[in-house]
């Protein structure tokens, strides 16, 4: 969905971005050959036996220079920078324009119009014990929900009046908090170094680096699901821009279906987000 040109936004005038709200980072192994398509040929894929460590960044913000709203960033997999790697993003999805026009045009990401829509079913009783563990548990946004609840969240790409379905993600709601006394975790702070840039919005290549500051467990991995599971392309053969658009797409998915190695749940998250450099 092509946003409006303007000039940045006041809101992302002042540096660094701050986003605070809580998040799920699945890092899953990606096929090498699907993490490549993404990737400009200049960089180089970390990888071993034919696959690299991609997965997907599922947050909720209640505070962002945007104001509230929900990200899926698929990361197709991990790339050398020496003496560490960087991650690249596949698809970037947001519910706001502002989100989306501004990692367009300032950071180079490839970001979309999507649509979340998120649902709580209840577990029944005589499943709950039997089906999920202690630490599988994981809250989205502020959104309140039964304890032993299953929230699962599905993401459309709006383009226009049109709109794709891209995933559903099942997970589990918020923590026991009497078995668990109100422990969400230790308090970390981390460095996400990320590239990005090589899109037709920002040709060049950037990098920038994500600075956390949160509470962390581990949980265990959502469960996702496409209705086109099987949907996917190598990648060739493909000539025109909206074939090559759908491609990344399915590929984008591809890289969410695939195998999860673990899964964290960010709580009382807050996110410094530096402005890019030009590589």
């Amino acid at each position: 969905m092509d946003v409006v040109e303007r000039r940045i936004s006041s809101c992302y005038a002042k540096l660094p971005w701050i986003f605070k709200g809580s998040a799920l980072y699945q890092i899953n192994l990606v096929k090498a050959a699907t993490a490549r398509a993404f990737i400009p040929k200049e960089l180089r894929l970390v990888e071993a036996f034919g696959y690299t460590l991609g997965g997907f960044f599922l947050a909720s913000y209640d505070d962002s220079p945007a104001g509230v709203f929900d990200e899926l960033v698929v990361i197709a997999g991990t790339v050398w920078n020496p003496p560490t790697s960087c991650a690249w993003a596949a698809r970037v999805l947001v519910n706001s324009d502002e989100a989306c026009h501004h990692g367009r045009k300032e950071v180079g990401l490839p970001s979309q119009v999507a649509r979340f829509s998120k649902k709580i079913t209840a577990v029944p009783k005589g499943k709950r014990e039997r089906t999920f563990g202690l630490l599988d548990t994981f809250t989205l946004g502020t959104s309140m929900s039964h304890p032993e609840d299953m929230v699962e969240v599905k993401v459309s790409e709006v383009d226009g009046a049109a709109s794709a379905d891209i995933c559903s993600i099942k997970f589990r709601s918020d923590e026991m908090e009497k078995k668990l006394g109100n422990w969400m975790g230790p308090a970390i702070k981390m460095s996400l170094p990320s590239f990005s840039g090589n899109t037709k919005y920002f040709p060049n290549l950037l990098k920038y680096s994500c600075h956390l500051q949160c509470r962390v467990r581990p949980v265990r991995p959502a469960v996702v699901s496409h209705p086109l599971d099987n949907e996917t392309d190598s990648g060739e053969n493909i000539h025109s821009s909206q074939e090559l658009h759908e491609n990344e797409r399915r590929l984008s998915v591809a890289v969410m279906l695939s195998k999860p190695i673990i899964a964290l749940a960010f709580k009382d998250l807050t996110m410094q987000v530096e402005a890019p450099v030009v590589v």
